[in-house]
């Protein structure tokens, strides 16, 4: 099992006028060092509006910033956000191919859809109609990067005979994965051939062996999108290493569970949206239990308790994320920032997981 940084990069409140700027700074250094100590890869979010909760609204500026200060790890979009309009097909593909070149093959191209309804409202987007949007959008990605001559005819998109350039250098084309939340959207994920980004919040590693296996059962009978199946299962969540449990529940707790419930809060948002305009969203239906649900026992006592969050010692850690592998995940996405834990503390963390961890799993 390997390991990635990911993040949303959030920005606590109160706010002052570096605020934005240190956070970028911040995860950059991480970044330079996860390099270092032996990180497979860096994934960021794409979120929009969604304050102090995630700033990231342009990963790929962030991206290019990464690629020029690191040499071997490897860049993930998780998830670059295909609907339009959030981003053109096209220019998601040059931009994709651009950030390919410039950092010598390491990308990896995450996709998804978005589950907030601040972002899908606030871009006009309906959500009914996001997964023919969502393929359509792939399908011209990877025919923008593997044909000469492009041309499309589809549902949403008319483009005459073009070349797009460039082309990027990894071949056929980078890896393409998928997010997934709801267990069908598992199975659908491996079936289309796809890497799969189980970004769950709360979910133990008994349960995301389950899902991992729906995944792994498409992958079965998959016709790929892309090129080639992807047939790798990363799973992401909040990890702290200290030097002491003590330490290290001491630095996470109260960003940890922020982090959880804010987290769920944002997907309840179209739980509580369809239930506004009764009307129900098929592909958003798992969001509508959510409505109503006081999430105060998302604990770190919890979280801990459910091994759904790795906090610890190096050796605390290493036992829960063996479980981790046990469940048949592939990638670990460690998410090292989840709101307001010191600078400091998360750079001693990314050190002592790649001093002790990461060894122990890989």
């Amino acid at each position: 099992m390997e390991f990635g940084l990911f993040y949303e990069i959030p920005v606590a409140r109160p706010w002052h006028k570096r605020s934005e700027l240190d956070a970028y700074r911040n995860a950059i250094a991480q970044a330079v060092l996860g390099d270092r100590v032996g990180f497979h890869s860096f994934w960021t979010v794409e979120h929009h509006f969604l304050e102090e909760f995630s700033h990231c609204s342009a990963p790929g500026v962030l991206y290019g910033a990464i690629a020029a200060l690191t040499e071997r790890i490897r860049i993930g979009h998780g998830v670059r956000l295909l609907l339009f309009p959030y981003n053109h097909s096209v220019r998601a593909a040059e931009a994709a191919a651009v950030l390919d070149l410039i950092s010598n093959g390491r990308l990896e191209l995450g996709t998804g859809r978005s589950a907030t309804r601040a972002e899908l409202e606030g871009f006009g987007i309906e959500p009914d109609d996001t997964r023919g949007l969502w393929r359509e959008a792939l399908e011209m990605i990877v025919g923008a990067w593997t044909e000469d001559v492009f041309s499309w005819h589809g549902k949403r998109f008319r483009i005459p005979p073009r070349r797009v350039i460039p082309k990027p250098l990894q071949e056929p084309h980078p890896p393409l994965w998928c997010a997934a939340t709801s267990p069908e959207t598992h199975g659908s994920v491996g079936e289309n051939g796809l890497g799969l980004l189980s970004l769950t919040i709360g979910v133990p590693p008994e349960d995301l062996a389950g899902r991992i296996k729906l995944c792994h059962d498409g992958v079965a009978r998959a016709k790929p999108i892309g090129k080639f199946v992807n047939p790798r299962a990363a799973t992401f969540m909040m990890v702290h290493c200290a030097r002491t449990n003590e330490e290290a529940r001491g630095d996470a707790a109260a960003s940890f569970e922020w982090y959880a419930r804010r987290g769920v809060e944002q997907i309840r948002t179209v739980g509580e949206w369809q239930a506004e305009k009764q009307q129900e969203y098929h592909s958003y239906a798992y969001t509508r239990p959510l409505v109503g649900v006081d999430f105060q026992g998302l604990s770190i006592d919890f979280l801990h308790s459910t091994a759904a969050c790795i906090v610890g010692d190096p050796d605390t850690c290493i036992e829960t994320a063996k479980r981790y592998k046990a469940a048949g995940c592939d990638l670990l996405l460690c998410l090292v920032q989840p709101w307001n834990i010191p600078h400091e503390n998360v750079m001693q963390s990314i050190e002592l997981l790649g001093k002790h961890v990461i060894p122990q799993l890989s």
